[in-house]
């Protein structure tokens, strides 16, 4: 197990941090009133923190099983939002019931035994070869490449990129035995807390706009103050890590970088398809999928720097 006192100083900083915003979310609720929109959303966000604090806790608590379970929900989750935004055809249920039950399950199976020289191809290779097999045997040839490829994409980003979190507790690094869940812990706090800086800075200071066309929201000063502000929160959370302080800088602001981008795609494909968010599961933040846009992304990034530069 990890040393526990690494996690309980962690949970007790962040339920620090969860109840100052709670308390400053409700004095904002008490001096604007229930109309104010900006307030409204940031206690919704508070709100499915800390709900989000709490899974995580059980799934930390419960180790490698608990982790294992929570990413795998997650990613069957995210899997279905995804399903519900592509034009998929009755010749695609095969292919459908393959990526829920066949491809994810196996996956997340081959994370759990570290399988790393299959768990790495597993999707990219085999499932992207398998899924169109499944439809074209249906004989429906609409729209055909589109079909295969949004579903091919789906599992890329729902499945195999969210696989990468739990992915990290097969690392074998020296010095760092049993600490692997503080490692997730790191990726996880950097990455959401830049989504959660960004809008903060954006509110305070936005002016000019850095993707109109694709969520026009996020503004150049609330990208720059919240990557530089959850970098900062990267150097400070290093003992968390292998890395040096200098080390974790860097891994953060690479992460971050990845972490925006990834929200820009997440939220190109959602303008293509015409909506705000991917589902109202979380209250405040949408869906599953527009919560961890930035994880999805980041966590690949993650885990094979980590991988290439610390592991053995």
């Amino acid at each position: 197990m990890i040393e526990w006192n690494d996690t309980t100083i962690l949970f007790a900083g962040v339920v620090a941090v969860l109840v100052i915003a709670s308390l400053i979310g409700f004095a904002l609720s008490l001096k604007s009133g229930s109309g104010n929109a900006v307030v409204q959303n940031l206690n919704a966000r508070i709100k499915a923190w800390w709900v989000m604090t709490a899974a995580l806790a059980v799934a930390f608590m419960a180790g490698k099983p608990g982790i294992i379970l929570l990413f795998g929900f997650i990613s069957f989750t995210a899997l279905r939002e995804f399903a519900t935004l592509t034009r998929t055809r009755r010749g695609d249920h095969w292919a459908l019931l393959a990526s829920f039950f066949i491809i994810l399950p196996v996956q997340y199976a081959l994370v759990w035994v570290g399988w790393y020289g299959l768990y790495t191809v597993f999707i990219p290779v085999y499932a992207f070869l398998i899924l169109p097999i499944a439809s074209v045997v249906r004989g429906d040839t609409t729209r055909f490449l589109e079909r295969v490829a949004e579903t091919q994409w789906a599992l890329m980003i729902c499945v195999f990129c969210l696989s990468h979190v739990p992915a990290l507790l097969t690392l074998k690094i020296p010095g760092f035995t049993d600490r692997h869940l503080l490692l997730i812990a790191f990726l996880v706090l950097v990455v959401q807390s830049s989504d959660v800086l960004q809008y903060v800075w954006g509110k305070l200071a936005g002016r000019r706009k850095i993707a109109p066309a694709l969520s026009p929201s996020k503004t150049v000063e609330g990208f720059v103050g919240g990557v530089a502000s959850a970098t900062l929160l990267g150097a400070a959370l290093w003992w968390l890590t292998p890395f040096s302080p200098l080390q974790a800088a860097g891994m953060a602001l690479l992460i971050n970088l990845m972490g925006f981008l990834g929200g820009l795609v997440m939220s190109a494909i959602k303008r293509d398809r015409g909506v705000k968010d991917w589902g109202r599961m979380i209250e405040g933040h949408g869906g599953m999928l527009d919560r961890l846009d930035s994880v999805v992304f980041a966590a690949p990034i993650f885990f094979h720097v980590t991988r290439y530069f610390w592991a053995v």
